[in-house]
């Protein structure tokens, strides 16, 4: 097995379809790619724990179910607990709405299971984000959702404002993370304008330059190199 195949079984305990597509076809590319993909994946001005759960909650954003799973995989595995996880979803929520947050159940589900706690979904799947939020609640009975509690409660009164408010700020995952987030959610979607004042936000909650590059490093590896052609215009130059 090729050093690429092997990185590859390392981070999900197999070696994905795609991968050894590619390997099948042009092993030089998948190594070229995955030495790109080790690179950005290492700890950086972000850690590889708040890469993996940037990722995972862009690709909510966007509905992307694949790499959303696939990085939740690693967002735990580096250590972060299922409750940090679900305030990443919920920045996907504020930028997509429900849809987002009720295709974050499944990495939800998987990032339980692989805590060693099987949870399943209910028998009606939720329809909204209020309901999807009871599920998150319920499925995380024993851990501090003090936080999930009181943001479901804004959620249900739904005053925008109050939402981003709650959303976007501190509980157990910072501001500053949560404003990344958002700046990345729009910018796996090629929206570089649109981003730009949330990376100014960001920038406001304590966010370094560093910070939003290894953002656009990130959005790379999920959304291709336009995705850094957009962070770029907005990002400034380092001296």
């Amino acid at each position: 097995m090729s050093k690429a195949l092997d990185y590859f079984k390392e981070v999900y305990d197999e070696v994905p379809g795609w991968v050894q597509k590619m390997h099948d076809y042009s092993p030089e590319v998948l190594d070229k790619y995955t030495g790109i993909r080790g690179e950005i994946m290492q700890d950086g001005s972000l850690s590889r724990k708040e890469k993996d759960a940037l990722i995972a909650s862009m690709n909510a954003a966007r509905l992307y179910k694949r790499s959303m799973l696939f990085h939740t995989k690693g967002a735990i595995d580096f250590g972060y607990s299922v409750t940090e996880l679900v305030e990443f979803f919920l920045t996907a929520y504020f930028y997509k709405g429900d849809k987002a947050l009720i295709l974050s159940l499944e990495a939800i589900q998987y990032a339980l299971e692989l805590k060693g706690t099987s949870v399943s979904m209910p028998d009606q799947k939720p329809k909204t984000a209020v309901e999807a939020m009871e599920t998150i609640i319920a499925w995380l009975d024993g851990e501090d959702t003090k936080y999930l509690k009181d943001t479901l409660d804004v959620i249900q009164n739904g005053d925008a404002d109050s939402i981003q408010a709650k959303v976007l700020g501190a509980g157990q995952v910072s501001s500053t993370l949560k404003h990344l987030n958002m700046a990345g959610n729009y910018i796996v979607e090629l929206q570089g304008k649109e981003a730009a004042p949330w990376m100014e936000k960001a920038r406001t909650e304590g966010a370094s330059e560093a910070d939003l590059a290894d953002v656009g490093y990130i959005c790379i590896l999920t959304a291709g190199i336009p995705a850094w052609f957009e962070l770029s215009d907005s990002l400034q130059t380092a001296e």
